[in-house]
C-alpha cells in the first residue's frame, strides 16, 4: 500500500519521516500569514512549505529540518511539485541556521510533547518532543530571523498557553492573531493557531471547528483546506 498523501497540486511521500501528514500541519499551512520570503522550521515532509508556496505565488520558501532523512524526503517532495523553483530545503537546526535575509513569514509545527515519556524511536522522539527545539529557543531564533513587519505562526496545544506567553514576551514578540480549534462542536479547544509579530497590535480572535464526527467535516475546515484536500 502506498504511503503517499495526495493533495490537489502536489503529493507528499512520507515513508522516511517519523511524523506523517496530520491535521496540525494542514491547519497551519492553510492558515498562516505569508510573505515574499518564508521560513519553515522543522519542515518534516515539506507539507507546510509546499502549502505556503501554493498559497503565495510570489513567495520563496526556505525549509529546514535537523533530521537528514526528513530533509531528504522534503527535498524529494519539493522536486516533484510545481513549486520546485521557489522552495529550497536544508538539513540544519534553527539554532545553527544563519542567513543574511530576514523573513516576512516564519512557520513552525513544533515538537511540543514536553512531559510525556520519550519514544524508543530516536527519530520519532526528535519529531515529537521538544528535546532538540525547546519553546524558548524556537521563539528566540524566530525573533532573530523575523523582519520588522514579519509574522511568526505556530500550532500548539491549548495547555501550552502559559509557556508560549512567557517565551514570546522574552523574545520580544507580541501575539496578534489566535484561532482556537475544536475537533467537534461539543469538545473544548485542544489546539490553537497563533501568530506573533515584533509590533504590538489588537489581537484578532478566531475559532474553528473541524468536524461533527468522522467523515463529517464542517464548513470552517472545508473552506480552510478547500484548495488542498482532494475531497473538497
Amino acid at each position: 500500500m502506498s504511503n503517499d498523501f495526495s493533495l490537489k497540486q502536489f503529493d507528499i511521500k512520507q515513508e522516511h519521516t517519523a511524523m506523517k501528514v496530520g491535521t496540525d500541519g494542514l491547519l497551519l499551512g492553510a492558515w498562516a500569514d505569508g510573505g515574499k520570503h518564508i521560513l519553515d522550521i522543522g519542515t518534516g515532509t515539506g507539507l507546510i512549505s509546499l502549502m505556503m508556496a501554493q498559497r503565495f505565488p510570489a513567495a520563496f520558501v526556505d525549509a529546514i529540518d535537523i533530521d537528514a532523512d526528513a530533509a531528504s524526503q522534503a527535498e524529494e517532495n519539493v522536486l516533484h511539485s510545481p513549486f520546485a523553483d521557489r522552495v529550497s530545503v536544508r538539513c540544519v537546526s534553527i539554532q545553527d541556521y544563519s542567513v543574511e535575509k530576514r523573513y516576512d513569514s516564519i512557520v513552525c509545527n513544533p515538537p511540543y510533547f514536553t512531559h510525556s515519556l520519550l519514544s524508543p524511536d530516536a527519530k520519532r522522539t526528535l519529531a515529537r518532543h521538544s528535546v532538540a527545539l525547546p519553546f524558548d529557543e524556537l521563539f528566540q531564533n524566530a525573533s532573530r530571523l523575523l523582519s520588522d513587519d514579519g509574522r511568526f505562526s505556530i500550532v500548539v496545544p491549548v495547555d501550552a498557553s502559559s509557556q508560549i506567553d512567557t517565551y514570546a514576551a522574552i523574545a520580544g514578540l507580541f501575539l496578534v492573531r489566535r484561532c482556537l480549534v475544536r475537533t467537534t462542536p461539543k469538545k473544548q479547544p485542544r489546539r490553537m493557531l497563533l501568530t506573533f509579530s515584533s509590533n504590538p497590535s489588537p489581537i484578532i480572535e478566531e475559532e474553528g471547528v473541524i468536524q461533527n464526527g468522522p467523515s463529517e467535516p464542517l464548513e470552517w475546515y472545508r473552506n480552510l483546506t478547500r484548495d488542498f484536500l482532494l475531497k473538497y
